[in-house]
């Protein structure tokens, strides 16, 4: 009855090795690669603790076992202290961390935001991160503060661009992070990004952003992420500097980064606070722990609030990168299983402010689908939200290309009776010859949907319907949809299942 013309079912994404970086899994823009760096191979997505050689709450040496495979350390407080400059200049600085796995190193960007000022030029510190052999080095950025003026921005933005390509040329062996300023304006970020590939990093490092996810301005986080995603090559490494909280990671990975710097897990300790993947506790609030890690099973958090305070710092320290690693781990396993969206779904309700953020991918659907996998294993309904995953938009879009022999159709919103089409929320059309495949056939749906659910099939249904202007078309729907069914175009008409009375609609806005 139908010619099935359905599309491919692949997505064309540029070649998505380079020599020092290789995905081996994919799902929504997320990845799981392989990261070469001249101390050995790192699995990302995953979190480089930061180390404070000067006040080591848990030494470097002791971070394996938690999970860590790449440290970050600060090469500007190493270089101000004449006794570390000099062990890392003499023993190299994996040598003064007493580790092999591979660092990162920064370059006091942190202390120009924090101070307003560094005593250090960036050739300086760039040639002294290549000396002591850093995996990874990152030139002397200036972090311009959110919603600075538009000057400010650019001239920063300019100076940095001149310090990344000064930083290229004094690298060595290391590779090179570059990074992505502009402050909270847009073009300037996407600007940012373009110069910086003009450079040609190993990395890309998004930069300026801990003032906004202090003070939970997570969407323009996403937004600036997504902005840059959408300038640099498809296969970049992407570090988000300062995201050390579980509660964003798989946001972050969703939308494509890969390398996250914690120093969260050391001060939220020192302060009482007990992370989790949604959300911070005060230690003083709790009176059981919501986790089975080594600590947690060890101790109770009256047993901690009784110790002294730097011990219950480290030990604090500890739970907060166990939960950490174990979150990275959860969401690889997701990616593995193509349920990153579900995954993410479910983080962004542990904050309102996460949640309004996520659903701004729906301005973003196009990029989106760019390089989310189009085949998956299912695909679970979790909120509205899950109506802006490009599998939706794809679907509808793929739907437009069967070809209807048919001059009579009928389209029903009951699967129990027969039909040529039928009409499921969020999809819109689904050819009946398809109602067992992916996405439809894979899906899990509550009867009850959010309003946005209709709308989005209804948008859907026009465009079908628009692209068939030569076919008559029975539209058999319960009442639920009646009231979405506005502006229909004339060779349609309508049967209310509930009524079953025939409802015209040509030329009506009911």
């Amino acid at each position: 009855m139908f010619i099935l013309a359905y599309g491919s079912i692949f997505i064309n994404i540029p070649s998505t090795s380079t020599m020092n970086f290789e995905i081996t899994a994919k799902d929504v823009m997320g990845r799981i690669g392989k990261l070469k760096t001249p101390h050995g191979i790192v699995e990302t997505p995953t979190i480089m603790p930061v180390i404070n050689p000067n006040i080591e709450l848990i030494p470097a040496g002791d971070m394996e076992k938690f999970g860590t495979q790449i440290l970050i350390t600060n090469a500007y407080v190493i270089y101000r202290n004449p006794n570390l400059r000099e062990n890392a200049l003499e023993k190299g600085i994996h040598g003064l961390l007493d580790v092999e796995i591979p660092i990162m190193t920064d370059s006091g960007s942190y202390q120009l935001m924090i101070y307003g000022d560094v005593e250090i030029e960036n050739e300086e510190i760039v040639k002294f991160q290549a000396e002591v052999g850093s995996d990874i080095i990152v030139p002397l950025d200036i972090p311009t503060p959110p919603d600075s003026d538009y000057d400010t921005a650019l001239k920063d933005l300019m100076i940095t661009v001149e310090r990344e390509r000064e930083a290229k040329k004094f690298k060595g062996n290391s590779l090179l992070a570059l990074p992505i300023q502009g402050s909270t304006h847009i073009d300037l970020r996407r600007k940012s990004a373009e110069e910086a590939v003009k450079v040609g990093g190993d990395l890309y490092a998004i930069g300026g952003l801990v003032p906004l996810m202090d003070t939970y301005r997570f969407q323009d986080v996403i937004k600036i992420i997504l902005e840059v995603k959408s300038i640099l090559p498809s296969n970049a490494v992407v570090h988000l500097f300062g995201a050390g909280h579980p509660m964003i990671f798989s946001l972050a990975v969703a939308l494509g980064c890969d390398l996250f710097d914690s120093a969260a897990y050391a001060l939220y300790a020192r302060d009482d606070r007990y992370l989790t993947p949604n959300g911070t506790k005060k230690l003083e609030e709790l009176h059981y722990f919501p986790c089975s890690c080594p600590v947690c099973m060890r101790y109770t958090p009256e047993e901690l609030k009784k110790m002294e305070k730097d011990e219950r710092a480290r030990i604090l320290a500890e739970h907060n990168l166990y939960v950490s690693f174990e979150e990275i781990r959860r969401i690889k396993q997701a990616i593995k299983e193509n349920t990153l969206f579900e995954l993410v779904e479910s983080r962004i309700r542990s904050h309102p402010n996460l949640l309004g953020a996520w659903r701004l991918i729906r301005d973003y659907r196009d990029l989106l689908d760019e390089y989310d996998p189009s085949i998956k294993s299912s695909f679970f309904y979790t909120g509205v939200e899950s109506c802006y995953r490009p599998t939706v938009k794809r679907h509808q879009e793929r739907v437009l290309n069967v070809e209807i022999e048919k001059d009579y159709v009928t389209i029903s919103s009951d699967e129990g009776e027969l039909a040529d089409f039928y009409l499921k929320a969020p999809f819109g059309v689904v050819p009946a010859e398809m109602m067992e495949s992916y996405p439809v056939g894979h899906s899990e749906i509550p009867e009850s949907l959010e309003e946005e659910a209709y709308r989005i099939a209804v948008e859907g249904l026009l465009k079908f319907l628009l692209s068939n202007p030569s076919k008559r078309f029975l539209l058999r729907v319960d009442s639920r949809w009646i009231e979405h069914l506005n502006n229909l175009p004339n060779n349609v008409v309508v049967e209310c299942l509930d009524r079953r009375g025939d409802l015209d609609l040509q030329g009506l806005d009911t």
